[in-house]
């Protein structure tokens, strides 16, 4: 079976976000399609926090991210847990509709709750238009832009994770935690050797 036929599937990359009385949430997402005028489709892991929140507020935002988005902010909502790290201290953003919008980016949809379908891994979330907004004529990122050009990590619970190995005369270290992989030509990892994407230790690195 031939996985790499997915890849040619289109994607974009966005942040769902959502809010639980006082407690912003948000995740990078790159699974997001319109099913008709007034409906989309959200796909999300069902142990990210956020699925959590948006499963019981039943409200939220889709935030389209331009090609001209900071790395960090893609790393820090989807490498980090809402509920462990405030994901919005340092992004500038604003409510609408009760739930969190970040500014500097293509534009928001924003959606109630209408239907979910849980699978093993990700929950696939209705939602029901009910505000959107163009806030700039910045161009939308692609996944695939993300990944050939920003260099980006797909995390594990990301729908399109594949986990692969690749031949190569380096040593690849795998990160346990994001799926980062480091290549280098020496034997183990320097002592204080951090993940780019997620911030552990060499620790929860594995020799593939």
């Amino acid at each position: 079976m031939d996985k790499s036929i997915l890849k040619k599937l289109s994607y974009g990359m966005y942040i769902i976000s959502s809010k639980s009385n006082d407690l912003l949430v948000g995740c990078t997402a790159n699974s997001v399609i319109q099913i008709n005028s007034d409906t989309i489709a959200i796909s999300l892991n069902n142990d990210n926090y956020t699925t959590k929140v948006i499963l019981e507020e039943k409200k939220f935002a889709i935030n389209i991210l331009p090609t001209n988005t900071n790395i960090e902010l893609i790393r820090t909502f989807g490498f980090k847990k809402s509920n462990e790290v405030n994901k919005f201290a340092d992004v500038s953003y604003k409510i609408v509709d009760e739930v969190p919008v970040i500014n500097n980016t293509c534009g928001y949809i924003i959606c109630t709750f209408n239907n979910s379908l849980k699978t093993n891994t990700h929950t696939i979330i209705l939602g029901k238009i009910i505000n959107m907004q163009e806030t700039n004529g910045l161009e939308a990122m692609t996944y695939k832009y993300y990944q050939e050009n920003l260099k980006g990590a797909t995390n594990k619970t990301a729908p399109t994770y594949q986990n692969e190995t690749k031949t190569s005369k380096k040593n690849v270290f795998v990160c346990k935690i994001c799926g980062y992989r480091y290549e280098t030509d020496e034997e183990e990892l320097p002592d204080d050797f951090k993940c780019p994407m997620c911030g552990v230790g060499k620790e929860y690195f594995e020799k593939i």
